[in-house]
């Protein structure tokens, strides 16, 4: 079996009286697809937020193999392995594909970019650009300004990026929010073929997406777990049925 990649123990984030995220057990292991779904306000966003550093806990902890992150910030989390997407695109839009791709490179080096520079003098951080573009398939549009690439083209470029730093765990917040059919078939296709080792955390509304991509999937109600297991156990919970009715099909 596997090593557990990431543990929450129960983990909670208050907002005065609105309890977001109240009492959040979770265990991931390593290399494992989790989809994390829920009606509109259910804590999802949180969670991330929670798990990537960017709001603090109110309590509980949060284990990355084992180490106690919970206290660490952002910076530190994605030093030890914890990549991250949003639910709005995070690119510089006046920038081409491969300036926001040597940003990524260098952000995780905690080197200066001098965008005076030529991009062939950066030579390892482009190296490191080079490779992650041509392996996705986006070298051939490095030279396009962010906002000439269509929105799924943008996504996946995102889904890109957060993997410039070789996460061991990757955080993906409705990366197909916004997309065609069409598109939504590319960035899922992209997802179930990241790398085995990577653990994908999965936040999606479109149901045919999280069930086609996740091996087990955690449903969120009012912040709190309200059913866990395989694609199939989920479908059949009567609980999550009742909280779906009218808001889409399972």
């Amino acid at each position: 079996m596997s090593a557990v990649c990431l543990r929450t123990e129960q983990l909670r984030k208050h907002y005065g009286g609105l309890r977001a995220v109240d009492g959040v057990d979770l265990e991931v292991r390593q290399g494992e697809r989790r989809a994390i779904i829920g009606p509109n306000g259910a804590g999802k966003t949180t969670l991330f937020h929670l798990l990537s550093g960017e709001v603090p806990a109110t309590a509980g902890r949060i284990l990355l193999f084992g180490q106690d992150i919970t206290r660490l910030p952002s910076y530190r989390r994605t030093e030890l392995g914890i990549g991250r997407t949003y639910q709005v695109t995070n690119l510089f839009p006046r920038l081409t594909v491969l300036e926001n791709a040597l940003l990524a490179t260098f952000g995780l080096r905690r080197e200066k970019y001098d965008p005076f520079r030529p991009a062939s003098q950066h030579r390892q951080a482009l190296e490191d650009a080079r490779r992650l573009l041509e392996e996705f398939g986006l070298w051939e549009k490095r030279d396009w300004p962010i906002g000439s690439l269509s929105y799924g083209e943008q996504r996946q470029l995102e889904i890109v990026l957060a993997l410039a730093g070789r996460p061991r765990l990757l955080l993906l917040d409705e990366p197909t929010a916004g997309l065609s059919p069409a598109e939504t078939q590319v960035v899922t296709r992209l997802v179930a073929g990241l790398d085995p080792q990577i653990t994908v955390l999965l936040i999606e509304h479109d149901m045919d997406v999280a069930f086609q991509v996740a091996q087990r999937v955690t449903v969120l109600h009012f912040g709190r777990v309200l059913a866990e297991g395989t694609v199939d156990e989920v479908r059949a919970n009567p609980e999550v049925q009742a909280i779906y009715l009218g808001v889409g099909e399972l």
